[in-house]
């Protein structure tokens, strides 16, 4: 059971660590476009999406990322304690 926790809160980190290297690529002009870019956006955008439908942009600013990368780690550390109640 320990190596399904790991396994499973390595792969949320590593998601976590995609969302944040695709919000950063879009600062850099282009960087969307490249190969490496369209990966992450397959990966990343049906996760953003979700979020961008309930919460709009406040003028010019994406807040939904924010929430996303908030509600990853929440879910990662809710995993945690589930598998602790569990052993």
């Amino acid at each position: 059971m320990s190596v399904l926790l790991n396994v499973i809160y390595y792969l949320l980190e590593l998601y976590s660590w995609g969302l944040i290297i695709y919000i950063l690529m879009s600062w850099f002009p282009n960087a969307r476009e490249s190969s490496f870019g369209q990966i992450l956006a397959r990966i990343c955008e049906p996760y953003l999406e979700v979020f961008r439908r309930f919460i709009p942009p406040i003028g010019m600013i994406d807040i939904s990322p924010i929430v996303a990368i908030v509600v990853l780690n929440f879910s990662q550390r809710g995993l945690i304690e589930l598998f602790a109640w569990m052993m």
